[in-house]
């Protein structure tokens, strides 16, 4: 078979940027063995909790203590989890090098936008407050997506399926199966029983919501604040009308009458 000319490669592959989500692991211990211990407590009762799911090792914490990291065990590790571990990110110099000698790549800065976000708001509300109530000093901190869309899904997401409204809220009208997940910058609201997984704020918006008129999911998180089954919900918030918000770090459970 003979290779592909120069002048014809074009018509076999491309290079395109990508705009991905993925689940960030923030590791505390450089202890791959108490490490191992603490997700099989946490984990062991749903072995098929992750799908296969990319995650980004995020390092900050072990940077601040210079932390040795055994990233062949950890891949290994995550893995056995059924993890991706695809690339670091926040750790020192030394744990990089040594993240991309396991085979992991470095992830890109992510900080950048929510900045860009904050100074627009910052903008808005203080030509509001010039043009309004002048008089009144007021200092106000809203967290508004740059660009804010809506997206909206009408048929049932099997598992498997992942669903992610870029920059706004995301709206489905049918069941969220076990599985499947719905992930947004902004709200997520489900008009069926959400079963599967519900990331909302998914870039680090804390007033985001997740809204069910059945809520029975298998993970719910907002701003990287999460919780799963291993943590029965409230009797009157399970199988029921109910809304997900944000309270600190703390997910508070509201029920919504109907």
């Amino acid at each position: 078979m003979s290779a592909a000319s120069p002048a014809n490669a074009s018509a076999l592959f491309d290079l395109k940027s990508a705009s991905l989500t993925l689940v960030a692991f923030v590791l505390k211990t450089g202890n791959i063995q108490a490490l191992g211990q603490a997700m099989a407590e946490r984990f062991g009762d749903t072995p098929d909790f992750f799908s296969q799911d990319p995650v980004v090792v995020d390092l900050t914490h072990l940077a601040s203590l210079d932390a040795s990291v055994n990233f062949d065990a950890l891949i290994a590790l995550l893995t056995s989890f059924k993890l991706k571990p695809v690339a670091v990110r926040g750790g020192t110099v030394k744990q990089t090098a040594a993240a991309q000698e396991a085979g992991l790549g470095e992830a890109p800065d992510s900080h950048a936008a929510p900045a860009r976000a904050e100074t627009v708001t910052k903008t808005v509300v203080q030509e509001v407050i010039k043009e309004v109530v002048r008089e009144v000093p007021i200092e106000v901190r809203v967290e508004v997506p740059v660009s804010a869309t809506t997206m909206v899904i009408d048929k049932p997401l099997r598992s498997g399926q992942q669903i992610y409204a870029k920059g706004g809220d995301l709206i489905v009208m049918a069941v969220v199966n076990h599985g499947a997940e719905v992930i947004a910058d902004g709200n997520i609201h489900v008009y069926a029983p959400l079963r599967g997984k519900a990331i909302a704020g998914a870039k680090g918006n804390t007033q985001a919501r997740i809204f069910s008129t059945c809520m029975e999911p298998e993970l719910l998180s907002i701003a990287g604040t999460y919780r799963t089954t291993e943590n029965p919900l409230p009797a009157n918030i399970k199988g029921k009308p109910a809304q997900i918000r944000l309270d600190g770090e703390r997910l508070v459970f509201d029920p919504i009458d109907i």
